[in-house]
């Protein structure tokens, strides 16, 4: 995993929590570009103000619907969505960044980031950085889900960009 570094401070209920930092693949450089830039806002798009949509304990934490909010759309910087980049980087820890989809070839700007290990999800979903600080953030804000996926509060991203 190499550079660059984004990151996404959070807020439970409009209080903020803290800051998590994530470091980018450049194995996968068409996804982390897509994610980086929806950091950023630099297309006049991005994870401000985002929910967590969907938290299930022990698995993940989901966000990333910058159109609707509530799981069911999302858009990337290269359109509607874009194609499974690679399968290189596996669901073989918690705090890995991983793109959210509807089946093969259908990335936009859901992502997740695990809990834990979730090795079905290889070949399935593309990983793409992990969490290189703020893991105590993401384990505050796995408190708030359900078996689910319900979230129990308003968790979201309050500010986001590149460090």
């Amino acid at each position: 995993m190499a550079t660059p570094n984004v990151f996404f401070d959070v807020e439970i209920d409009g209080a903020p929590i803290g800051r998590i930092v994530m470091q980018l693949s450049d194995k996968t450089p068409k996804t982390s570009e897509n994610f980086r830039a929806l950091c950023t806002g630099e297309f006049g798009f991005s994870f401000q103000g985002c929910p967590f949509h969907r938290i299930i304990p022990g698995f993940m934490i989901q966000g990333g619907d910058i159109v609707r909010g509530d799981g069911t759309d999302g858009k990337s910087i290269y359109g509607k969505t874009f194609d499974d980049e690679n399968f290189e980087l596996k669901h073989n820890e918690a705090g890995l960044l991983s793109m959210a989809n509807v089946g093969p070839n259908t990335n936009a700007s859901q992502f997740f980031i695990t809990l834990g290990k979730a090795d079905w999800l290889d070949g399935k979903h593309v990983v793409f950085g992990k969490v290189i600080s703020g893991m105590e953030i993401v384990q505050a804000l796995e408190s708030f889900g359900s078996k689910d996926g319900e979230v129990k509060e308003d968790c979201r991203i309050a500010l986001c960009g590149q460090l």
